[in-house]
């Protein structure tokens, strides 16, 4: 097999079929097996692209350098003409080994070919060139179709806790056909595709790539400035006011690890993760190993109940009824149940949220340890980046010596202080998570499949926040989500220029750009929270009414 040999669909079937790691870089078919486990984005970032054509995530999160590189990894060439996506195994995807005898396979003479997405045979497209589901998969991983399922008009099922969850799932899914472009019109999301790489040049073409430095001098005097008046009350013992100025240093500079993170600063990737591990690792107690492994998933497969762990968090919260039936997370390789707990606590999560919110910091610590201490930050970027991990347990345990010992054990007078200090300093924190989670709580959870093209996905699963531009240091950056999911290597004093082109983009394709005010935003993510408690009240009604009838055990 050739590096410039011609690899048919079912040729690339057969090998991801035969365990390895194959997709697709604009003409080129790659084979990334030896590279899966030294990413340094992590093994799961590359899973969920496999059979697909990842130009445009491969694009978006990495360097023209990086990209020259991965064409190294190069065994062949796709077919002329564009590639139709394959659902990844690691989303349920199932592939025919080479010598499988297909009864629908008549030649390539018989296969369609689509503008960037790939082969597909005839009989699976319709006459608008729109994919249709093969009727031996028509069950598969979704709800049965029925008339209320298919989004028709009718009371939903109460007889059935499972059926009522299918049609719960289904609303979401018909919700999102009624007001984003079709996502299996596999030409109207070429055109999108089209329409993106032109906007993604556009960006390069103005420079919105280079860090304006200057902008970090400024964030530096805030940071100095807030650490200094935490050092200066602290020295006075004036203890709780110290404690506000410390969490609002580590709310503010925990923005900049978020750029270093993403390469967004020198866009080297040695500099930038030392300026990520100094603030997230030393300055917070956090990984930003941990971080970069769940973050670059989020990324790529926003707002999925199932692989997104940024919305698995059940049992406190649950943001759409897919969490209803017990699901196996990709990403942690855990199953979340639906038991009593999450039934109990989902039903009021609409009043817990802000409570949980202020402390969710303590959370993370706990993550961040059990990923420096897990196999998987011991083989993440492989020879290049091995200094990581054992710099990351150098600093998080000096920022437990700094903090913990030094601070709160030796610094502060009595046990009433150094809790009430700790409890306050973590609180100034809840606006971070509050923000954290605004761009994406409130949005659509719902799978659409694998034509959907990737500017879509980040479009209908992120929403920015509104705010003036001289408010935009108390967000730092967050507040252009959509705009960052779309490139997320931009430096975030530059997407406030992305998010003017990205509603340019939103009305060439008609995709909606969600863009609410932080109070709005507010408000839309409690009331999907609300919505979700009302379902769980449906649901519990379901379960009691089988239970009386004998038909099922309470679960």
């Amino acid at each position: 097999m050739g590096r410039d040999d011609v690899l048919t669909p079912s040729r690339v079937e057969g090998l991801i079929a035969d365990g390895q790691t194959i997709l697709i870089l604009e003409d080129h078919v790659l084979r990334l097996d030896s590279w899966l486990h030294r990413h340094p984005g992590g093994r799961l970032a590359i899973l969920h692209m496999v059979g697909k054509d990842a130009t445009d995530e491969i694009m978006a999160f990495h360097s023209p350098a990086t990209v020259k590189t991965m064409k190294g990894f190069r065994i062949g060439r796709k077919p002329a003409g564009p590639w139709l996506n394959m659902t990844p195994p690691i989303r349920g995807g199932i592939y025919r080994p080479l010598n499988y005898a297909r009864d629908d396979d008549k030649g390539d003479d018989d296969c369609v070919l689509f503008p960037g997405s790939g082969t597909m045979p005839t009989d699976l497209i319709d006459q608008k060139g729109r994919r249709r589901t093969p009727p031996a998969a028509a069950g598969a991983g979704s709800p049965t179709p029925n008339k209320q399922a298919s989004g028709e008009k009718g009371p939903p099922p109460t007889a059935c806790p499972d059926e009522y969850t299918d049609w719960a799932v289904r609303q979401g899914v018909v919700a999102c056909h009624q007001v984003y472009p079709c996502p299996d019109d596999v030409a109207l999301q070429q055109s999108i595709v089209r329409r993106y790489r032109q906007l993604h040049q556009q960006v390069k073409d103005e420079g919105l790539y280079e860090c304006r430095y200057g902008e970090y001098g400024k964030e530096m005097i805030r940071y100095v400035s807030l650490f200094a008046m935490f050092l200066f009350t602290l020295r006075h013992e004036w203890y709780m006011t110290s404690a506000v100025f410390l969490g609002l240093f580590w709310h503010q500079i925990m923005f900049t690890a978020h750029d270093a993170g993403h390469r967004a600063i020198t866009q080297n990737f040695t500099i930038d993760s030392l300026v990520g591990l100094f603030i997230a690792d030393f300055c917070c107690g956090l990984s930003i190993g941990w971080w970069k492994s769940s973050h670059n998933v989020h990324h790529l497969i926003t707002n999925s109940p199932v692989h997104d762990p940024d919305i698995q968090n059940v049992p406190l919260f649950a943001t759409c009824p897919s969490f209803f039936k017990s699901l196996h997370s990709t990403y942690y390789d855990f199953s979340f149940a639906w038991d009593a707990a999450a039934s109990l606590m989902v039903r009021y999560q609409g009043l817990t949220y802000y409570p949980v919110m202020a402390v969710a910091r303590f959370n993370l610590y706990v993550l961040s340890w059990l990923h420096v201490c897990s196999s998987s930050s011991s083989s993440l970027g492989g020879t290049k980046a091995w200094w990581i991990r054992p710099t990351e347990i150098v600093f998080m345990a000096c920022y437990w010596f700094l903090f913990g010992y030094c601070l709160v054990w030796r610094a502060l007078p009595t046990w009433w202080v150094r809790v009430a200090f700790v409890l306050v300093s973590h609180i100034m924190l809840m606006p971070l998570h509050v923000q954290i989670n605004l761009s994406h709580w409130g949005m659509s959870t719902s799978d659409l499949g694998d034509t959907e093209s990737f500017a879509q996905r980040q479009m209908r699963t992120t929403m920015d926040v509104d705010c003036p531009p001289w408010l935009d240091w108390v967000h730092g950056g967050l507040q252009f989500q959509a705009a960052h999911h779309l490139f997320p290597r931009i430096p975030r004093h530059n997407l406030r220029r992305v998010q003017a082109l990205g509603m340019k983009f939103s009305e060439d394709t008609g995709i909606p750009y969600s863009i609410l005010g932080f109070l709005d935003g507010n408000k839309k993510v409690i009331g999907r929270l609300s919505d979700v408690s009302e379902q769980v009240k449906i649901l519990i009604s379901c379960q009691k009414s089988m239970a009386e009838a004998g038909e099922i055990g309470m679960h």
